[in-house]
């Protein structure tokens, strides 16, 4: 019973680190980053009494530098479920197709879902832009991408 309460209690006080981490980056601070550094040592740092918890606990604290890089550059994403969900497609493709013949039909369908997906992301209809690329009648003339991602940036 009392392992579970430690495991209990930690995730409580993870996950409201977690939101605390969501809010600094709607408004960083420099001296709430600095609190927010000391509290990720305390709450990683601090020891259970229940062996394995606290084995994953300093592990998680070793990459304490990539977890907290949020705190230099609140821009970046806490997760990676945009990451994840990016190559999600290629995942099932693979799956359901049993992988590529060739070398060359790896590249050719990693190459266009790839394109899929950027322009998915830039609004851009993946129709229109393979239709300007192959010159299709009545397409629509779509941007390149480096100016596609400037605009996007801007």
């Amino acid at each position: 019973m009392r392992r579970i309460v430690a495991v209990e209690i930690r995730r409580g006080l993870i996950w409201w680190y977690y939101a605390d981490l969501k809010a600094y980056q709607q408004s960083p601070d420099p001296k709430r980053a600095r609190m927010l550094r000391a509290r990720f040592d305390r709450i990683f740092t601090a020891k259970t009494g229940y062996i394995m918890l606290d084995r994953q606990l300093a592990r998680l604290h070793k990459h304490k530098g990539d977890l907290l890089r949020v705190l230099d550059r609140p821009e970046i994403p806490l997760h990676t479920n945009g990451s994840e969900n990016d190559i999600r497609t290629v995942v099932t493709k693979r799956r359901i197709s049993g992988g590529a013949v060739s070398e060359n039909g790896k590249l050719a369908r990693d190459t266009m879902l790839g394109l899929l997906k950027t322009r998915s992301k830039l609004g851009v209809s993946f129709y229109q832009f393979l239709g300007d690329r192959f010159d299709v009648a009545g397409a629509l003339s779509v941007p390149a991408l480096p100016d596609l991602l400037r605009l996007a940036k801007a």
